[in-house]
């Protein structure tokens, strides 16, 4: 899985596409891959987590971005029933808090200070949806990735906002080979 869309709310919207048929949460397992690699839970929290209970649901809180993020980008007005279920989500519980955890060894490790539920890891999720598609000079750095065969939405961060893959190492490296052979 990876996670190039620069927002915990458009890695989520990357793990599914209709332009290139794909879906990467299949099973619990890859949810709680998805939390752990996206920065929503920490790796010994997501391991006590049930995620059973957790895919349906942002499964359609992925669709509901997906669309808010579309019509971003295109200029389009929000669909009110859209934004609804976001704002709904979004409230529907306080937001996990992160902790600092001493090791025995003196480090320190980020933890969640109590146990996530699944409203709560929605409500994360649909918070940073909020404030992205609320922060109108950051819908202004959304992109789609210009590989032929990428979907991903990303926030274009770099210098010159001339960033053109969601990955330079993946789908740019893919198109530059695909441009040399075509040479």
């Amino acid at each position: 899985m990876r996670f190039d869309g620069g927002r915990p709310c458009l890695d989520l919207v990357a793990t599914w596409s209709a332009r290139t048929p794909y879906e990467r949460l299949v099973t619990p397992e890859d949810l709680r891959t998805w939390l752990v690699g996206a920065g929503v839970l920490p790796a010994p929290a997501a391991r006590r987590l049930d995620v059973a209970q957790c895919l349906g649901p942002f499964r359609a809180l992925r669709a509901t971005l997906t669309v808010l993020v579309e019509a971003a980008m295109s200029g389009a007005a929000a669909d009110p029933a859209d934004v609804a279920a976001l704002n709904a989500a979004a409230r529907a519980a306080p937001a996990p808090v992160p902790q600092a955890v001493r090791r025995d060894d003196g480090t320190l490790v980020l933890a969640a200070g109590a146990a996530p539920t699944r409203e709560s890891l929605l409500a994360a999720v649909a918070r940073d949806g909020v404030a992205l598609l609320t922060d109108a000079p950051a819908c202004g750095l959304l992109r789609s990735c210009e590989a032929a065969d990428c979907a991903t939405v990303y926030l274009d961060t770099s210098r010159g906002r001339r960033r053109r893959w969601c990955s330079s190492e993946v789908c740019g490296n893919r198109e530059r080979v695909a441009r040399h052979r075509r040479r």
